[in-house]
Formats: structure tokens, C-alpha cells, sequence
């Protein structure tokens, strides 16, 4: 049977050089291997359409929240429209109040001083005697 041997120093160092060797090698070899350049063009063109189709939502995004602040604009400016067009329907309808009240208070008027030219003659009348 035979003994286990512990590996001196020189032998683990050279040991592990040669590991890193071989994957450095083996590295080199993966980024020359023309796959390798194919699958890394292949994602490059990916990401590239995916940036693009992103520029695109982002414009589109853009000419719509354009296009919705255009909208609530008219409509503010059509609310405002239909805000003075009440205002000055309003502003007519208290006019036109306002000269009924005065119509009115004038015929009230006329009706009290006819009724106290009335009374004013009939006492006179009494008075008089005839």
C-alpha cells in the first residue's frame, strides 16, 4: 500500500501556474471562437432593437400626452366659453328682472297715487258738499 504523499511548496505552485495557464488558454480560445462573436453580435442587435422600440414608446408617449394636453385645453377653453356665455345670459336674465321689478314698482305707484287722487277728490267732494 502506498503512503500519501503531501505535495511540497514548489510542486503546488507550479501546480496552480498551470491551472491558471490552461484557463487563461481556454479563456483565449472561448473569445476567438467565432460562435462566441456570433451569440455577442446577436445580443448586441437585440439590445439595439430593444433601445429603439423604447425610443419609439417614448415618442409615441410624447405625441399623446402632446395631443391630451391639446384636448384639455379646447375643453378648458370651451368651459370658459360656456362659463361667460352663462354669465352673460345671467347678467341679461337679472337685467331683464331688474326691469320688470322697476315696471312694476312704477305701476304699483301710479295705482297708490291714483287711489290717493281718488280720496284726496272725494273728500274734497265731502267737504264741498256736492
Amino acid at each position: 500500500m502506498s503512503s500519501f504523499r503531501d505535495p511540497d511548496i514548489q510542486e503546488r505552485r507550479s501546480s496552480a501556474a498551470a491551472a491558471r495557464k490552461a484557463m487563461l488558454e481556454k479563456y483565449r480560445s472561448a473569445s476567438e471562437d467565432p460562435a462566441v462573436a456570433e451569440r455577442h453580435a446577436a445580443r448586441v442587435a437585440v439590445n439595439e432593437a430593444r433601445l429603439a422600440r423604447l425610443a419609439e414608446r417614448e415618442a409615441a408617449k410624447k405625441v399623446r400626452e402632446a395631443e391630451l394636453a391639446a384636448e384639455a385645453a379646447r375643453a378648458a377653453e370651451l368651459a370658459l366659453q360656456a362659463q361667460r356665455e352663462a354669465e352673460a345670459a345671467e347678467a341679461l336674465a337679472a337685467a331683464e328682472r331688474a326691469e320688470r321689478a322697476a315696471a312694476l314698482e312704477a305701476e304699483q305707484k301710479a295705482a297708490r297715487d291714483a287711489r290717493y287722487a281718488a280720496r284726496k277728490a272725494a273728500k274734497k267732494e265731502r267737504r264741498r258738499g256736492y
